[in-house]
């Protein structure tokens, strides 16, 4: 995936069984953080969250985040 013209964040999973655990992220196109993430793990196994109030800016002046948080939904198997 390019980042180049969109960038990215780093997503925060406070719960779930990968909690603790942070991810590098793209914004979306129009420069918003993603709403959901499906991580995909072994055997065919994915964990879906969905993005959480909390927010995290590298400095005051900037407008998108460096950091947001993610809470867990379901583990869907494939």
């Amino acid at each position: 995936m390019d980042t180049s013209s969109t960038g990215s964040y780093t997503a925060k999973l406070i719960d779930g069984p990968l909690e603790g655990k942070t991810v590098a992220t793209a914004f979306l196109e129009s420069g918003d953080p993603r709403p959901r993430l499906e991580l995909h793990t072994d055997a065919g196994k994915r964990y879906v969250y969905s993005r959480g109030a909390g927010l995290e800016f590298s400095s005051p002046d900037d407008a998108r985040p460096s950091a947001v948080e993610y809470r867990f939904i379901e583990t869907v198997f494939d």
